[in-house]
C-alpha cells in the first residue's frame, strides 16, 4: 500500500475512533455534569496534572522514538515495554507518598485518597504502550476504534450508575479506572503480541537518548497546560475549577479530536518523508490548512452559540462557565498549528530543541501568570490568549528554518480561512442576536437557527470560491468515498 493510501485509510479509521470514541465520551460527560456538582469535576481536574507528569514519566518519550525508528525490531519494542512498566510502579509509588502534600496544597484532605487510586491508571496503561505504538505505526487505527467503544461505555455506564447513586466524585474516578482497565485487556487481545524477557541496553539508550528530551518538554508541557487549574485551585474555589475544567473540555473536543486524529497519521507519516523536505512542507501545508478549514468553524459557532449551548446540554447550573469558554475558543484556534509545528522538529529528531522551546515558553507562561493572579481568573484566560500567539510565533520560526515553511507564508496559508471564519460567526451574531432577537426564543432554536447560518455562510463562501482547501478536501476524501469499484 503506497503512502498515499495509507495516509487516506489512516485518516478515515483514526478520524472514526476518535469522533466515536469522543463522542461517546462526550455524552457520558454531559450525563454525568448534569448528576454532578461543578466543585466535584473540579476536585478531578486538581490532579490531573499529576496523572499527566506520571504518564509522561512512563512513557520517557521512547514511545515516540520507536515511531521514527525505522526498523524498530522486537528487541526495540520488549526493551521499551519493560522500562515502562517498571518506570510506572516507581512513578505510583511516589505520586502515593506525596498524596497527603498535594492534599495539603490544595486544602482539600479528600484529594489524598483520590489521587492515590487515580493514579492506578498510569500502572494499568504502562502494560499496553507498545501495543499502542505499533498500531499507530502501522496505521491500524480500525482495531483502536473497536478497542475504545465498548471500554468507553462499560466506563461510561459504571459512572453514570455510581453517580446516580450518590458517589459524587469518585464515580468520575472509578469510570476512569473501568475504562482503562478494559481497553487494556482488549489491546492485549486483539494485538497478539508479547514481548521477549530482554532489556537491550544498547536499544534502551538510543531511544532514550532521544526521548528523555521530549520527556522533559512533555513534563514541562503537561505542568503548564494545566498550570491554569493548579492556580485557579489554589487561589478560588473548588467550584471556579469545575467551571474553567468544563469549558475547556467543551473548547477541547472539536479541537483535540481532530488535532489528535490527524497527528496520529501525521506524525508516521512525517517520519517516512523525513528526508525530504519539499514533500514534508506540501504535506505540512495541506495537513495545516484542512485543520484550520474545520477548526474554525466549529470555535466560532461555538462562540456565538455559547450560553445556549451551556444551558441547553448542562443546564443552568454550568452558565458562569460561558465566559471561560468564550475566551478559550480563541486559543483553540492555534492549538493544532502549534502541535504540527512541534512534530517537524520530531521527525527531524531534534527533540533537544524541542526541549529548549519548551523551556523558553514556559518560562514566559510562569511570568504570564504571576502578573496575572493578583487581577482575578479573567486576567489569567486574557493571558492565555496572548501565551497562545507567543507560543506560536516560536515554534513556527523554526519550522520555517528545518523545511523552508518561514511564518508568515504560513500565516498566508490559513489567515484567509481564519478571516472568513470569525467574519461569518460576526455577520451570525448580527443577523441573529441583533436583528432577529434570537435571545428571546427556545435554546434549541437559538443552536439551530446559528448553526443554519453560519453553515451556509462559511461553507457557501468556500465552495463558491473554490477554495485551496475545500478543493484539498474533496479531491482527497470525497474523491476517495465516491470513487467507482
Amino acid at each position: 500500500m503506497s503512502l498515499k493510501q495509507k495516509t487516506i485509510t489512516g485518516l478515515f479509521w483514526t478520524f472514526t475512533e476518535q469522533f466515536v470514541s469522543k463522542g461517546i465520551g462526550f455524552i457520558v460527560q454531559i450525563i454525568l455534569a448534569r448528576i454532578l456538582l461543578p466543585e466535584e469535576f473540579g476536585l478531578i481536574a486538581m490532579i490531573m496534572v499529576f496523572i499527566g507528569i506520571g504518564h509522561s514519566m512512563v512513557d520517557s518519550g521512547m514511545t515516540s522514538s520507536l515511531i521514527r525508528t525505522m526498523n524498530s525490531d522486537q528487541r526495540d519494542y520488549s526493551t521499551v515495554f519493560f522500562i515502562n512498566v517498571i518506570v510506572s510502579f516507581l512513578v505510583y509509588g511516589i505520586i502515593f507518598f506525596c498524596a497527603p502534600a498535594i492534599a495539603t496544597f490544595y486544602e482539600q484532605p479528600i484529594l489524598a485518597d483520590l489521587v492515590r487510586v487515580y493514579a492506578l491508571i498510569i500502572v494499568i496503561q504502562s502494560f499496553v504502550t507498545v501495543q499502542i505504538t505499533r498500531m499507530t505505526k502501522e496505521m491500524n487505527f480500525r482495531i483502536q476504534l473497536i478497542i475504545q467503544i465498548p471500554s468507553i461505555i462499560v466506563g461510561g455506564i459504571v459512572g453514570i450508575v455510581m453517580a446516580l447513586y450518590g458517589w459524587g466524585v469518585w464515580a468520575l474516578v472509578y469510570m476512569a479506572l473501568v475504562r482503562t482497565l478494559i481497553s487494556t485487556i482488549q489491546y492485549w487481545f486483539y494485538t497478539g503480541w508479547r514481548p521477549d524477557w530482554v532489556i537491550d541496553r544498547e536499544k534502551l539508550w538510543s531511544h532514550f537518548n532521544f526521548g528523555y528530551k521530549l520527556t522533559l518538554s512533555g513534563f514541562i508541557n503537561i505542568l503548564f497546560t494545566n498550570a491554569y487549574n493548579i492556580v485557579i485551585g489554589k487561589y478560588f474555589s473548588a467550584a471556579q475549577v469545575g467551571y474553567y475544567a468544563r469549558a475547556d473540555e467543551l473548547q477541547k473536543f472539536p479541537v483535540r479530536s481532530l488535532s489528535q486524529a490527524l497527528n496520529k497519521v501525521t506524525y508516521p507519516m512525517f517520519s517516512e518523508i523525513q528526508n525530504d523536505n519539499e514533500k514534508l512542507r506540501m504535506v505540512y501545508r495541506k495537513v495545516m490548512q484542512q485543520v484550520m478549514f474545520w477548526i474554525t468553524p466549529m470555535l466560532t459557532f461555538g462562540f456565538v452559540a455559547a450560553e445556549p449551548l451551556f444551558r441547553f446540554i448542562l443546564t443552568e447550573k454550568w452558565l458562569p462557565a460561558v465566559p471561560y469558554f468564550q475566551i478559550i475558543c480563541i486559543v483553540g484556534l492555534l492549538y493544532p498549528i502549534q502541535a504540527y509545528n512541534l512534530n517537524v522538529l520530531k521527525v527531524k529528531g531534534r527533540s533537544d530543541l524541542f526541549l529548549k522551546l519548551s523551556i523558553i515558553k514556559r518560562s514566559i507562561t510562569t511570568i504570564g501568570i504571576i502578573l496575572a493572579i493578583p487581577y482575578g481568573i479573567f486576567a489569567l484566560l486574557y493571558f492565555q490568549v496572548l501565551n497562545s500567539f507567543i507560543s506560536y510565533f516560536i515554534n513556527s520560526y523554526y519550522t520555517g528554518i528545518f523545511i523552508d515553511y518561514p511564518t508568515m507564508n504560513q500565516l498566508k496559508d490559513i489567515l484567509p480561512i481564519i478571516l472568513i471564519g470569525v467574519g461569518c460567526g460576526a455577520l451570525v451574531h448580527l443577523v441573529g442576536y441583533e436583528l432577529m432577537k434570537l435571545e428571546q426564543a427556545h435554546d434549541l432554536v437559538q443552536i439551530s437557527a446559528v448553526l443554519i447560518l453560519y453553515c451556509v455562510l462559511y461553507f457557501g463562501i468556500h465552495i463558491g470560491s473554490k477554495s485551496l482547501p475545500f478543493t484539498d478536501f474533496k479531491e482527497l476524501i470525497l474523491h476517495k468515498i465516491y470513487k467507482p469499484a
